[in-house]
């Protein structure tokens, strides 16, 4: 009995079996290869017919996101609201539209985890990744394995600051870096000051860069770090980073760190020429993604770290978790493109910048730049006197500026960059950030020359330190505290 139901079974399974084999075979064709990309079909996972009826199909109503969609529009037409001339490139760079192309194959049907070996999946996320990894390494001249990939700049400050400190802190509990480093540095370095480490924070000179004698002489016998930004983020001041890189490397067992995420595509930067173990990178200041970074941690000769997160051993055991392939691939396509244009790039930016600044100080007085003149191009901070810095921002409501960092906005101290150069704390408050990058035209330029020059005046007419000004009273020698 059983052997008969088992034949007719079996022999039923081998005729299923025969057609779906047919059925693959004759649809073979219309199925995407291994290295095809996702067509305009394959990318409308959301779409629904006009004509589907069926219960459960749901179509989200506009007042339930919370936020409007009327899209904002440029100033020209009647009624029409401007958003605002966007010059604030230090805090965050627009997507790169090829980024995006880049990106959206693996945002709809190539999906894989890039850590599944076992499947399709997971290679072409695989592959896709490695790609990516290959084009940040060629940006800084560095190995495709020295490249661990992260959320952002500030996780990867944090993991390789105090991951070296720990990682030798039987032996070394000292590390340098300067007042100017970006807040995520210095903060971390409290961090360390807490569990017992001896920090140095270098003194930068007036024009921001710092002075090599002093940290020459600033490194001891239990030095394990050092950590100085490439390009400021307040001021665009560009470190010399080959003449440290060379200092520290005289120095065995002394590791050189540094933040890179305002100078990586904008400038040139190679970690072997300028002796750089450890580099921290952000996609989004370089036209990618936000949510993704890197960390370049040199293997040879190695550089050990103890990693912040535990997990699966992902990037070398160095970051675990699964990486989000998409971002990855949008870092990556976007330091593939920095390379390839960055020349061209730099030049244009420079030609903004000049244009920009001639412009004001053509038809302002009493306007300082503050930083090193010589720093990077497209980033410009001013300071103008007699004008509060709040009150300028306020009324340039049509230009998205910044009066210093974006990630320490919500203060109201004066920026304790410009202080560390010798700033007054009035001229401290009255400075502004001007980001120029690959996406400002020269229209948008001359637009905001124009509002700068008006809304200074009106605040310096409204101001009594102007009006003694131009009476020629010598605001410095009066003694305030007999008023």
């Amino acid at each position: 009995m059983f052997s008969r139901v088992s034949t007719k079974s079996g022999k039923a399974l081998c005729r299923s079996a025969l057609r779906s084999t047919v059925s693959r075979t004759t649809i073979k064709d219309a199925r995407r290869s291994f290295v095809q990309p996702s067509g305009a079909d394959r990318a409308s996972v959301v779409d629904v017919p006009s004509s589907y009826q069926e219960d459960t199909a749901f179509s989200p109503r506009v007042d339930m996101f919370g936020f409007k969609l009327e899209a904002s529009r440029r100033e020209g037409g009647p009624s029409e609201k401007a958003r605002p001339i966007y010059l604030d490139m230090q805090a965050t760079t627009p997507v790169d539209p090829r980024v995006l192309d880049a990106m959206l194959p693996y945002l709809t049907d190539q999906y894989g985890n890039p850590h599944s070996r076992t499947h399709a999946y997971g290679w072409e996320a695989e592959k896709a990744v490695e790609d990516a990894r290959k084009h940040v390494a060629d940006l800084i001249g560095a190995e495709p394995k020295d490249v661990v990939f992260t959320s952002g700049a500030t996780e990867s400050n944090n993991m390789v600051i105090k991951g070296v400190a720990r990682f030798h802190k039987d032996r070394k509990r000292h590390i340098i870096t300067t007042q100017t480093e970006h807040k995520c540095v210095l903060d971390s370095c409290r961090k360390l000051q807490e569990e017992g480490f001896d920090v140095t924070y270098l003194p930068v000179q007036h024009n921001g860069v710092i002075d090599l004698a002093e940290l020459e002489a600033a490194i001891r016998p239990d030095t394990s770090l050092v950590s100085i930004m490439t390009v400021n983020n307040e001021t665009g001041v560009i470190q010399p980073i080959k003449d440290i890189g060379a200092i520290v490397r005289k120095h065995r067992g002394v590791y050189f760190h540094t933040d890179a995420a305002q100078a990586t595509g904008k400038i040139p930067v190679d970690v072997n020429e300028m002796n750089i173990d450890l580099m921290s990178i952000s996609g989004h200041k370089l036209y990618g993604p936000k949510g993704v970074g890197a960390a370049y941690v040199r293997r040879r000769p190695r550089v050990r770290l103890e990693p912040i997160l535990s997990g699966g051993g992902q990037e070398r055991g160095l970051r675990s978790g699964t990486l989000p392939t998409a971002l990855v691939v949008g870092i990556g396509e976007a330091a593939r493109i920095a390379k390839q244009e960055m020349a061209r790039d730099h030049a244009r930016i420079k030609e903004l910048s000049d244009r920009l600044i001639n412009g004001i100080n053509a038809r302002v007085e009493h306007v300082v730049r503050n930083g090193d003149l010589n720093g990077y191009p497209g980033c410009v901070n001013l300071s103008f006197s007699y004008v509060e810095g709040e009150s300028l921002l306020m009324a340039l409501k049509d230009v998205a500026l910044s009066s210093g960092s974006a990630c320490t906005s919500a203060s109201l101290e004066p920026s304790y960059v410009l202080r560390a150069l010798g700033a007054a704390e009035d001229m401290a408050h009255s400075s502004l950030r001007f980001g120029i990058g690959r996406f400002t035209t020269e229209a948008e330029v001359d637009y905001v020359i124009d509002k700068i020059v008006a809304v200074v005046q009106k605040l310096r007419d409204m101001s009594p330190l102007w009006e003694m000004v131009q009476e020629g009273i010598d605001i410095n020698a009066i003694d305030w505290s007999q008023h």
